[in-house]
């Protein structure tokens, strides 16, 4: 225990684990988290609705929805072709559960990797003075990698409801006097979905190299050789 005290308190910065895949892997996990959870938490867009009356010009009205994607609780004002009225109307659909869980996935990533790669870079004697270390880090990657294939498949669902939800040609049919406007951009939500599977790829990828690190993959031979190496001859 002293001993393992004594490491903690003596921070040494040694960048050569970067060199080594598995610090330079979790460097794009870290990299990649951010990107996943940050395309999706900032999102803010606006589907559009082209109001025709016979005696109006024409009034593009943009409905606005943001994450997390609670799209019934965001109102709208739709006039009517009657002179001074207006509709309070709501986009239909909640889908904050899918885009909150992907989100949370990815915050989370962010701080296993941040913690981790202190301890890479800082304390790496710690880290492998005992094969507790390397072991805990191989469960929790593996479980991150689960997590990631869960909440992008989720997402991806999510995104897709989102997608309808929004089309302005879905959006007009209970509207007579409504035509579709612009289609609101959905590149970023694409891509927080190519990321999340490119974080699985990467955290799954991962548990090999930290397999590397444990006793399991560890040849039980080689402290019997070394013993007998070290043995005076007869």
């Amino acid at each position: 225990m002293d001993t393992v005290q004594q490491s903690l308190s003596g921070f040494s910065l040694d960048l050569g684990p970067l060199k080594e895949p598995l610090g330079f892997i979790r460097v794009l996990e870290w990299v990649f988290a951010i990107f996943a959870f940050a395309t999706t938490g900032g999102y803010s867009g606006a589907t559009h609705i082209n109001v025709t009356c016979p005696s109006k010009d024409p009034t593009d009205v943009p409905a606005v929805f943001r994450y997390p994607f609670r799209l019934s609780a965001q109102p709208y004002q739709l006039p009517t072709c009657v002179e001074g009225q207006t509709n309070s109307t709501y986009l239909q659909g909640d889908f904050s559960s899918s885009a909150e869980f992907f989100v949370c996935v990815g915050v989370f990533g962010f701080l296993y990797c941040t913690a981790t790669l202190i301890l890479y870079l800082g304390y790496q004697s710690v880290y492998r003075q005992t094969s507790r270390g390397p072991i805990i880090d191989l469960l929790l990657t593996a479980a991150f990698a689960f997590l990631w294939l869960v909440s992008s498949s989720a997402w991806g669902k999510g995104l897709t409801d989102v997608k309808w939800a929004t089309n302005p040609d879905n959006i007009v049919e209970s509207c007579s006097y409504c035509k579709p406007g612009e289609f609101p951009s959905m590149g970023r939500l694409n891509a927080s979905v190519i990321f999340g599977f490119l974080n699985l790829i990467l955290w799954a990828g991962n548990c090999w190299f930290i397999f590397k690190e444990t006793t399991f993959h560890k040849d039980p031979n080689q402290p019997a050789t070394s013993q007998e190496g070290g043995a005076p001859g007869p």
